[in-house]
């Protein structure tokens, strides 16, 4: 059996279509998952890159692009009425929740197939924390500092963006990659070969000041 990472961030639609994806994706092999909530501004912040709702013509393509995947493969979505926003407190609920697969698609869902409605309105945030009913307190001082633990782990291994799924240490980057993986699964003869870390090795260019 495979043991996957699943790093993610609810404000990522791709993250929630992945997600929901993943167990199609990966019919018929032998994996476990554990989900790892990060911070995703925190990525940005540290590559020095703007999120793609950021840049007012990505936003509307990739707005137009989730819905016509999540239509593709049968999953709700809905865009929030405010995005990008702040997921800060949504991320630490997960994880005090304990982030299964039930708490973290119950979070997806509230943002992404919630009709529309602002992820982070008080009566919405304040139902879906009844709803989960949290062991420890997200707003307490342990659960900031693993949700910034895993972050900052995240950063360290080289992630630049959610979601991605590691693999006996390979990282797949997006809800793209979910064929990829399945291929390293379920011992592709790509990856048999060198192409990974022959690809994956600095080389010059032309560096953009």
């Amino acid at each position: 059996m495979k043991h996957l990472i699943f790093t993610f961030d609810v404000i990522s639609p791709y993250a929630w279509l992945a997600f929901e994806r993943l167990p199609q994706a990966l019919d018929g092999c032998s994996y476990s998952v554990t989900y790892r909530p990060i911070v995703f501004g925190a990525l940005l912040k540290h590559h020095a890159h703007k999120g793609p709702a950021e840049i007012e013509p990505k936003r509307q393509w990739t707005f137009r692009q989730v819905s016509w995947l999540a239509h593709q493969q049968g999953t709700p979505l809905q865009t929030p009425a405010q995005h990008p926003f702040n997921s800060l407190a949504l991320q630490r609920l997960i994880t005090a929740a304990g982030p299964n697969r039930r708490v973290v698609e119950a979070v997806f869902r509230h943002v992404w197939a919630g009709g529309g409605a602002d992820a982070n309105d008080p009566a919405r945030l304040a139902a879906l924390r009844d709803t989960l009913a949290p062991a420890r307190d997200p707003d307490s001082d342990a659960v900031k500092a693993e949700l910034r633990a895993h972050t900052e782990a995240a950063i360290a291994e080289g992630l630049f963006g959610v979601p991605t799924l590691t693999c006996e240490g390979r990282h797949f980057w997006g809800l793209d990659a979910l064929p990829m993986l399945r291929d390293a699964l379920t011992g592709g003869t790509w990856f048999q070969g060198p192409a990974w870390n022959d690809e994956g090795a600095p080389r010059p260019g032309l560096v953009r000041r």
